[in-house]
C-alpha cells in the first residue's frame, strides 16, 4: 500500500493541469504522508444540495490524506484508512457512486516499500511514476466527518509493482481530460472503468523522490 508520495508542483501549476480553480491553497510542493495535507481536485459540488442539474467547475482545495474508520471502530488518530480496496464496500459505496464524493489526486511520483533491506539494513523503498505524464492524477474518494478527508483507490498490480512483491497499486488516470472529467462527473458504471492497473510499459522507476 503506497504510504508516502510527492507532489512537485504549485497549486497553479496543478490547477491549470485539471481545469480547477485554486482558490487560495498555497501548496508549493514536497512530499505527502499519512495525515498530512494535500490538494486535491473535486468536481465543485461539495456545498451544492439538490439534483445534478448541472456540472460544477473543478475545485482545488486541501484534505488529510486518511479518512477515520467506520463508526464501530475507535479512532485514535492513527488508524486513518488511507485507500479503498473493495469498492462495493457498505463504507465506500455511497461515496463512489455518487460523483461528487469521487476526486483527482494530483501527484508526481508515489514510494513503494520492497523486498527485503538495503545495505544499512533498511527497508527498500522504489520510486515511480508514469512516463508518460509528469503531473497524474491518482483516482481518490473524499469525506467529510472528524477531518476534511480522502483516500486513494487501489487496483491489482502491473508487472513493475508485482516484481518488488507489491500485491495492489494505486489508480493511476490517463493523461486524457475526459479520464479525468469522467471519474468526477461520470456515473459509477462508466467511471470504474478507470479503476485498473496502469500500463507497466509506462511506468519509469526512480532511484530516489
Amino acid at each position: 500500500m503506497t504510504q508516502l508520495y510527492r507532489l512537485d508542483a504549485s497549486a497553479a501549476q496543478i490547477a491549470r493541469a485539471f481545469g480547477a480553480r485554486s482558490g487560495s491553497d498555497p501548496w508549493a510542493g514536497g512530499h505527502i504522508a499519512p495525515g498530512g495535507f494535500a490538494p486535491v481536485v473535486t468536481a465543485g459540488r461539495e456545498f451544492v444540495a439538490g439534483p445534478r442539474l448541472t456540472r460544477g467547475e473543478p475545485r482545488m482545495i486541501p484534505r488529510v490524506w486518511g479518512v477515520p474508520p467506520p463508526p464501530n471502530v475507535p479512532y485514535d488518530g492513527r488508524n486513518a484508512v488511507l485507500s479503498v480496496r473493495n469498492t462495493d464496500s457498505p463504507f465506500w459505496i455511497g461515496n463512489l457512486r455518487n460523483s461528487e464524493f469521487r476526486c483527482l489526486v494530483p501527484a508526481t511520483a508515489f514510494m513503494e516499500w520492497g523486498k527485503g533491506v538495503d545495505k544499512e539494513g533498511k527497508r527498500i523503498r522504489h520510486w515511480f511514476a508514469p512516463s508518460d505524464q509528469e503531473l497524474f492524477a491518482f483516482v481518490g474518494v473524499w469525506k467529510d466527518s472528524e477531518v476534511p478527508s480522502f483516500a486513494l483507490l487501489t487496483c491489482e498490480p502491473n508487472a513493475a509493482l508485482r516484481a518488488i512483491g507489491r500485491e495492489s497499486m494505486p489508480v493511476i488516470l490517463p493523461p486524457d481530460p475526459r479520464a479525468h472529467s469522467a471519474w468526477l462527473h461520470a456515473g459509477w458504471k462508466e467511471a470504474s472503468r478507470l479503476v485498473a492497473p496502469y500500463s507497466s510499459s509506462l511506468m519509469l522507476e526512480r532511484t530516489q523522490a
